[in-house]
C-alpha cells in the first residue's frame, strides 16, 4: 500500500501543470468559497486564456480580484454563481456572467444532481496529516460537494490555511496538488456608526441568555456583538462567522453549552475574517465545519433552541416584504442564507429572526422602509415569513400583525422624514381606514 508522503509527492505539481492537465475548454470550475478560493490556481487560469475558450468559473462570495470577469475575456471565460459580490457584480449585471437564484442551502444539491456542472474542482486544503486527511479549513459549504461531483480534483495545500474539525478530505480524492504558502484572505472589521451602533443595541435587547445566534459579518453584526459581552451561555449555529465571535469567546459570554444540537461546538460551514479568527479555529475542537447542506438545513437548525437569525435588507414594504438581494432590477448579492435562517428561528422553541438595517440610504434621502419594492426587485423573505424589523429608530415585531398593525409598525420605525409620506399613502391606498 502507498504512503500518505509517496501519494503526496506522486501527485504534486505545479499550478501550471495542474490547470494544463484539468481544464479543457467548456469546462465548468468551481472555486473554493470565499476565503477558501485558491488564489495560485485561478491566477493560471487567467494566464492560460490564449488556450482557452468558454470555460465557465462557479464560485459565491468573491475575495480575490476575479480578473476573469473582465470584458476583454468574454468568449474565454464566463463567471456563474449565485451570489454577486463587487469584483463580479458587473460582469453578470451586464450580462457577461450568470446568475442563478438559489438558496445556499440547496446549492449541494444542484451539483450533487448536476444542475450547475462541476467537471474540475479547485480547492484549497490544509497539507495531510499522518492518515493522509487534509481539512477543508475556513470553506466547507459547497465546496466539499464539488470535490466529491468533479472529474478532476486539483488542491492547493497551503500550510497556511487554518487545520479545522468536522469535515476531511482524504488525499486519495485529490488528483493533483500544488503546494502553496500564503496567508489567507483577510476581512478587515468594519467601522461601526452611530446608525449601526443603535440598531445593535435595539436587537441586543432581543437576544436572551443561552440564545444560539445566527449571523454574517459587517458593521451591523460587529455592532450587535459588542452589546453582548454581557450575555451568558450564547452559542453559535451559523452559516459563517467572524472576530466578534471570537471577542465574545474571550469575554465568556459564549459558551455553546446549550447549542441542543452540538453541544459546546462553535457550528458554521465558512469563516471569513482577520488572522484573529483564522489563529483561534486553526487546530480548535471546539469548531465544527460543516457543510452547507447542514448548517443551513431548516430541519436541523430548528431544533436548536433559542435559535436568533441576524439578517440584512436592502428594503422593505410596506407589508413586510423583504428585498436583500437587489437594488432595483440589479442583482446586488442574493438570497443565501437568510430564509432558510428566518424559517429555522420561527420554529426554534424561543427563537426570533430578525431584518435589521438602517432607516435610509444616499446621505438620508431615500427611505428602506417603502410603500412598494422597487420594480423589478425580487422578494427574499416573504411578508409570511417576516418577523422582528430593526432599524436605529425601533423594533417592530411583524408576526400576527393585520397588513394595516404592520403598516403602522413599520411607518413608526422609518426615518421621521420619510413618516408623513407614508402615513397619507397608506390612507390613500386604503390600508388606514382611519386616522392614524
Amino acid at each position: 500500500m502507498i504512503s500518505v508522503a509517496e501519494e503526496l509527492e506522486k501527485k504534486k505539481c505545479d499550478a501550471a501543470s495542474a490547470v494544463s492537465r484539468s481544464i479543457k475548454s467548456g469546462d465548468q470550475v468551481i472555486l473554493g468559497h470565499c476565503a477558501g478560493v485558491p488564489l495560485a490556481l485561478t491566477d493560471e487560469l487567467v494566464n492560460q486564456k490564449d488556450r482557452l475558450s468558454h470555460v465557465k468559473i462557479f464560485h459565491m462570495v468573491p475575495l480575490h480580484s476575479c480578473d476573469y470577469c473582465a470584458p476583454e475575456y468574454e468568449g474565454i471565460f464566463r463567471h456563474v454563481t449565485t451570489f454577486v459580490g463587487k469584483p463580479t457584480r458587473t460582469a453578470v449585471n451586464e450580462g457577461r456572467g450568470d446568475f442563478i437564484p438559489c438558496f445556499f442551502s440547496q446549492l449541494p444539491s444542484c451539483i450533487r444532481e448536476g444542475s450547475i456542472s462541476c467537471d474540475v474542482a479547485f480547492v484549497s486544503l490544509t497539507p495531510p496529516d499522518e492518515h493522509g486527511y487534509m481539512s477543508l479549513g475556513v470553506s466547507v459549504d459547497y465546496t466539499l460537494e464539488a470535490i466529491k461531483k468533479a472529474r478532476t480534483v486539483v488542491a492547493e495545500i497551503n500550510d497556511q490555511m487554518p487545520r479545522t474539525y468536522g469535515t476531511f478530505i482524504h488525499i486519495s480524492e485529490v488528483n493533483y496538488i500544488v503546494p502553496v504558502s500564503y496567508p489567507i484572505p483577510e476581512v478587515p472589521n468594519p467601522v461601526i456608526s452611530e446608525v449601526e451602533e443603535k440598531i445593535g443595541q435595539y436587537i441586543a435587547s432581543l437576544i436572551e441568555d443561552g440564545s444560539n445566534l445566527q449571523l454574517g459579518i459587517g458593521a451591523i453584526p460587529d455592532a450587535v456583538l459588542q452589546f453582548l459581552k454581557e450575555k451568558k451561555n450564547l452559542g453559535i449555529h451559523s452559516e459563517m462567522f467572524s472576530d466578534g465571535v471570537v471577542d465574545l469567546f474571550h469575554a465568556g459570554a459564549v459558551t455553546n453549552t446549550n447549542n441542543t444540537v452540538n453541544p459546546g461546538k462553535f457550528v458554521a460551514t465558512f469563516l471569513m475574517g482577520t488572522k484573529k479568527l483564522y489563529d483561534f479555529v486553526d487546530n480548535n475542537p471546539a469548531v465544527m465545519m460543516a457543510p452547507v447542506d447542514y448548517t443551513n438545513n431548516t430541519l436541523i437548525a430548528a431544533q436548536v433552541e433559542k435559535l436568533i437569525s441576524i439578517n440584512s435588507a436592502i428594503e422593505v414594504d410596506i407589508m413586510g416584504q423583504v428585498c436583500a438581494e437587489m437594488i432595483g432590477g440589479t442583482q446586488f448579492s442574493a438570497v443565501g442564507g437568510q430564509v432558510d435562517f428566518v424559517r429555522a428561528a420561527s420554529i426554534s422553541p424561543g427563537g426570533k429572526s430578525i431584518i435589521a438595517f438602517p432607516s435610509t440610504t444616499r446621505k438620508g434621502t431615500i427611505s428602506r422602509i417603502v410603500m412598494k419594492l422597487s420594480d423589478g426587485a425580487a422578494v427574499t423573505t416573504s411578508r409570511n415569513d417576516v418577523d422582528y424589523i430593526v432599524t436605529e429608530w425601533g423594533i417592530a415585531r411583524l408576526k400576527g400583525k393585520s397588513l394595516h398593525d404592520r403598516a403602522i409598525a413599520l411607518i413608526q420605525i422609518a426615518h421621521p422624514d420619510f413618516r408623513e409620506d407614508m402615513i397619507h399613502s397608506c390612507t390613500k391606498e386604503g390600508i388606514f381606514h382611519e386616522s392614524v
